[in-house]
């Protein structure tokens, strides 16, 4: 298990991470969200052991990261975001290099890296030298070296990132295939891929958490009303002013027609499913209906929405601080006082203009 308390990092006057407490347990898949800058990496680094804190603490399997490091790290498998190989290596012989760096018994290593390899499907590349694999396989390789040691916990920064579609579904299977075993945080842009795979979601932004629920409930949550799209041919208005006329319904919007077909997309007033109630008065109206979809908000609408709410709201505070130090600092002390490196040279120039003889 692993739990954040209360961690925070400055750099200067710059807070980084700021006042960050969550948890996470095994079996599950965790994503951490965030705008560039919004002290992902700072986090994860603070996780790992690689760069201290400010304040707070991380307990991994009740092992202090920053006091008890060895018996902390021990429990980690760290992926960043550029996977940490030697290109002149051999897929194996990396590996069994890793197994000496963490101290894997001897007679443990040539077992240990045939099932590594068995899981991340690089069995046939293991005598490879890695620059000459796929940029995919070189993500396997790092991750294949993360799980050396058989740590409990694995972080992954950006693992997919440069992969095409196909090696990313083949990598988050990877993912999928040995979490019961694990837990596993990752950081991630591509939101559909999060939402995807991930049972728990930390949204962060300016190194605050925002928000902290399990991606059903955050999809759910946060929809607070169905749409439904339907494509239906018939008469445009007839069919408009029926479907607003629903009680369950709190708006049409009409998006296009195209050879007769027009289409809507129909709001609830609550999370109430409107197909059925739709489809009947559609029907009533001797309308064919030719194709008709539940839309849900997806988790690219709620970290926007999420993250641009707090991003004002921190520029109304510091808006609001701004005007208070104003209002309460006198003019000629707004800005710190220095020497004036013209003053000399002012005197010279007035000195010369008034002993200046006139020709």
């Amino acid at each position: 298990m692993i739990t954040l308390s209360h961690l925070t990092k400055k750099y200067g006057d710059k807070v980084a991470v700021k006042d960050l407490s969550l948890s996470m347990e095994k079996g599950k898949i965790y994503g951490l969200l965030g705008p560039n800058g919004a002290g992902k990496s700072t986090t994860m680094n603070m996780m790992t052991g690689y760069i201290g804190a400010t304040s707070g603490e991380v307990k991994i399997n009740g092992y202090d990261i920053f006091t008890n490091s060895k018996k902390a790290k021990a429990q980690i498998g760290y992926l960043p975001e550029i996977p940490p190989v030697y290109p002149d290596m051999t897929v194996r012989e990396y590996l069994t290099f890793v197994a000496n760096l963490k101290k894997v018994p001897r007679k443990q290593r040539t077992e240990m890296i045939d099932k590594i390899c068995e899981q991340t499907g690089l069995t046939l590349e293991q005598y490879r030298l890695i620059r000459k694999l796929s940029k995919g396989y070189r993500q396997r390789v790092g991750l294949a070296q993360a799980l050396i040691g058989n740590p409990e916990i694995l972080i992954l920064d950006e693992p997919t990132v440069g992969l095409d579609p196909i090696q990313i579904k083949e990598f988050n299977q990877l993912l999928l295939d040995i979490k019961e075993d694990h837990i596993i945080l990752i950081s991630s842009h591509i939101l559909s891929e999060i939402q995807e795979i991930c049972d728990y979601i930390f949204m962060i932004a300016h190194g605050r958490l925002v928000l902290s629920d399990s991606t059903l409930s955050i999809t759910s949550q946060f929809t607070g009303s169905k749409k439904v799209s339907v494509s239906v041919k018939g008469e445009k208005e007839d069919m408009l002013l029926a479907l607003q006329a629903l009680p369950c319904v709190s708006e049409v919007s009409f998006e296009g027609e195209q050879k007769g077909v027009c289409k809507f997309i129909v709001t609830s007033v609550d999370m109430h499913d409107i197909r059925e109630e739709v489809s009947n008065v559609l029907g009533s109206m001797n309308c064919p209906i030719f194709e008709m979809q539940l839309l849900e908000q997806s988790l690219e609408d709620i970290f926007m929405d999420k993250v641009f709410h707090f991003e004002e709201t921190q520029e109304d505070d510091e808006t609001e601080v701004e005007n208070i130090v104003d209002q309460k600092t006198d003019k000629k002390h707004r800005f710190p006082r220095f020497k004036n490196p013209f003053k000399k040279n002012k005197k010279i120039k007035k000195f010369n203009e008034e002993t200046e003889v006139e020709e």
